[in-house]
């Protein structure tokens, strides 16, 4: 079982990128709690919207306000549960996270090679309207996905020689899991900007910076501070699309589309699905490592 909080800013974004998978025919509305009608799915979206937003308003400062999670049980997990089970657990997971009184909206997809559950709700509480505190957010998940697991006898195997899109201060082989990186993001066809491939390695706090005749490869600790020394960029074999040599640059850029920031985390969820679950027992705070200033700017 895996069950991942993706890092989801806007809860609207969060909300339609599940109505329209709904509307594709990819998705199915399967569960709601606390919503201001008895099936909010009898209406329409903005309906469903406003459930969430409403709550929203009352508090202005906090960022990230969105909750979204997906629940992925494999094949077999799914056999074994059911969905009255699903929906009884998910309900429990809100209850063990804190949520239990928040309005929320699961979805059913059905758009990859098994059934996964998406969960949206917001941050904001609504009865404070506060944000409901996420202190040790990802081990709190843990211990529930280790209950359940337990619970039920569900399968907790992880496949070998994953490749590790968590960077950290403390990540090994990180020149080669760049370059996986690299690899999965050259061949997303909607991936066909610069400008595009750069919020793709946001996602994963990575980043590519000019750097005298070339370019630098810098891991970040999510707000642009290095927490590892960069890489040149002609270290690697496997390099970022539209980072190959200046003359295809030209050739191959495309006019700036809208980029819909939402749908790049859905990417880096698939892309990372695989090793959350080893990830989260990690839990120490990443040290940032600083740059020393010299007088004369340094070529990498």
């Amino acid at each position: 079982m895996v069950i991942v909080i993706h890092q989801a800013t806007h809860t609207e974004n969060a909300l339609r990128y599940n109505e329209k998978k709904v509307k594709e025919g990819k998705a199915v509305f399967f569960h709601s709690r606390n919503t201001l009608s008895v099936n909010p799915f009898m209406y329409d979206e903005k309906h469903r919207l406003k459930n969430l937003l409403d709550i929203e308003k009352a508090n202005t400062r906090v960022k990230n306000k969105c909750l979204h999670i997906s629940f992925n049980p494999s094949a077999e997990d799914y056999r074994k549960l059911g969905e009255q089970t699903i929906r009884n657990e998910i309900d429990r997971m809100m209850e063990h996270m804190g949520y239990a009184n928040q309005p929320y909206f699961v979805y059913k997809h059905q758009d990859l090679d098994r059934v996964h559950f998406h969960v949206v709700s917001t941050r904001i509480d609504r009865q404070t309207g506060r944000k409901i505190k996420d202190n040790y957010e990802k081990q709190k998940m843990q211990k529930f996905v280790q209950e359940l697991e337990q619970k039920y006898q569900l399968s907790n195997k992880q496949t070998k020689e994953q490749p590790d899109f968590k960077f950290s201060p403390r990540s090994r082989n990180i020149k080669q899991n760049l370059e996986n990186l690299f690899a999965h993001l050259n061949r997303m066809p909607e991936i066909n900007s610069k400008e595009m491939y750069n919020e793709a390695l946001k996602l994963f706090n990575v980043e590519i910076k000019k750097s005298g005749r070339g370019h630098i490869v810098l891991v970040t600790d999510g707000e642009g501070n290095p927490i590892r020394y960069p890489i040149r960029l002609s270290k690697f074999k496997e390099r970022p699309r539209f980072y190959v040599s200046a003359k295809v640059e030209q050739t191959v850029e495309i006019s700036t589309p809208v980029i819909d920031k939402f749908q790049l985390a859905q990417w880096a969820r698939d892309l990372n699905r695989v090793v959350e679950r080893s990830k989260i027992k990690n839990s120490k705070p990443i040290s940032k490592f600083k740059l020393k200033k010299k007088s004369r700017p340094k070529r990498f």
